[in-house]
């Protein structure tokens, strides 16, 4: 297959933002008419999951196309200059595009380990640009979690692995900057196809906006404002990189998926002022649960595929996908073999372009000590918590998702059959992967360190 035929691929992935936190997924005080208007040219998926509810695993499983503790990573990472993160030898879509002759790049946010071995360029990235730990200030570019604690901070920028500073510049504006210088090299220099990871914090807290994007906002109070004003300008940013591809004749070829890491975050520090109540900023639109919980609202989340020349425009599609799905669709597009990889993903392309049926028979999550799985319409959660650190609301809870997507009304005594069939499997998977992890990478990989940050 010759390079001018094969696709090249864009991933868009943005962090803390809700289901319900895009105008096209029917946010009235919102605007974000790039992404509109990627979803209108291609597909919106309706019921697309991140594999995990917090961030580390969830870019795990989106760069390997596993479950996160079959990537190696189940918990969110420390920011310090010697956490580890995901193993070296664990394949990514970028070293498996890089097999096939791909170009790679990425900028904005890693969050998959700051030791050497962990870092992009040692994980498939020819170039990149950005920080490394859970969260960095957006002009400081400084990593301050935990500061209260009496945690140092940690100065989070680089460039190919070199520590650059570029003081007061909006964090969101640098990763577009490099997105699109990126791509007018690329078309002047070769023919090669690339792979371009645009990884935008947004909206992730500190709660910063330039003062031109609050401005749009005006009417809103603050918490929804300084969301609003976070979200328009990665917007904007979207508009830009596709503007660009557009612009050097690589838009039809070009497959782009946007989708964001886990639910919102209801975590205090969002408020910047001490403030003690839970944070409103975000939304899951009908859904429950936030950031940390495996009920829908923090594993739900918008996601959009577009690639003129496959993908029809027009699409809104409810078959199940998630995030490791990227890495086996991409790959197949682009004419490699997934049976040379682990995977747990499956190809979306015959769901997205050829009208199929969602390819995926049951799909997993695990986190601390819940355990959920969706199957059909059906979704059971074990141990389901509501908001980081809160009891359980449920120790059984099943619910139809055709029918009540809110998982407002748990269903285990109705259908105790059906609960008791997905109590079984989720707990067999369960025990399977804490298994797998034992043997496999627990002498490897201190992935253990959480860090509340991501």
């Amino acid at each position: 297959m010759s390079n001018s035929n094969r696709p090249n691929f864009v991933i868009f992935y943005t962090d803390d933002q809700g289901y319900g936190d895009l105008s096209c997924m029917g946010a009235p005080d919102l605007k974000t008419p790039h992404l509109d208007a990627l979803a209108a040219s291609g597909a919106r998926f309706t019921d697309w999951y991140s594999n995990s509810p917090v961030c580390s695993p969830s870019r795990a499983s989106l760069f390997s196309g596993r479950y996160p503790g079959r990537a190696g990573v189940r918990s969110i990472l420390s920011g310090h200059r010697q956490a580890t993160g995901l193993p070296q030898e664990t394949p990514t879509i970028a070293t498996a595009l890089q097999r096939e002759g791909y170009r790679t790049g990425l900028f904005g946010k890693w969050h998959l380990g700051l030791a050497e071995q962990c870092r992009p360029h040692n994980h498939g990235f020819d170039e990149w640009f950005g920080f490394m730990a859970g969260c960095i200030d957006y002009y400081s570019h400084i990593f301050y979690w935990g500061i209260a604690g009496g945690q140092d901070p940690v100065h989070d920028l680089w460039d190919n692995n070199r520590e650059i500073w570029d003081n007061g510049r909006y964090f969101t504006e640098l990763i577009t900057e490099r997105a699109v210088d990126y791509l007018d090299r690329v078309a002047q220099e070769d023919d090669a196809p690339f792979l371009l990871a645009v990884m935008y914090n947004a909206p992730h807290y500190p709660m910063h906006a330039p003062k031109e994007y609050m401005d749009r906002f005006a009417e809103l109070p603050w918490d929804r404002q300084v969301m609003a004003a976070m979200l328009s300008a990665m917007d904007d940013s979207v508009g830009e990189v596709m503007a660009t591809l557009e612009r050097h004749g690589m838009r039809d070829n070009t497959c782009v998926f946007f989708s964001s890491d886990n639910g919102p975050s209801r975590e205090t520090r969002n408020w910047l002022d001490g403030t003690e109540d839970p944070y409103y900023g975000g939304t899951t639109g009908k859904l429950k649960g936030h950031k940390f919980s495996l009920y829908e609202g923090g594993i739900r989340m918008p996601a959009i595929m577009n690639w003129p020349a496959r993908i029809p425009a027009g699409q809104v599609l409810n078959g199940v996908g998630a995030t490791m799905d990227v890495f086996p669709t991409f790959l197949s597009a682009a004419g490699g073999d997934v049976n040379d990889y682990q995977l747990d993903g499956l190809d979306v392309i015959p769901m997205v372009a050829e009208g199929a049926a969602s390819p995926h028979q049951a799909i997993f999550w695990e986190m601390g000590d819940q355990t959920a799985v969706r199957q059909g319409n059906w979704k059971l959660v074990l141990n389901g918590r509501l908001v980081e650190g809160a009891p359980p609301e449920d120790d059984v809870h099943l619910a139809d998702l055709a029918n009540d997507m809110g998982e407002r009304h748990n269903l285990k005594d109705e259908f105790p059959e059906i609960a008791a069939e997905l109590q079984a499997d989720a707990e067999a998977w369960r025990a399977d992967l804490e298994k797998h992890w034992e043997e496999k990478w627990m002498r490897t990989n201190n992935t253990r360190t959480a860090h509340p940050s991501g």
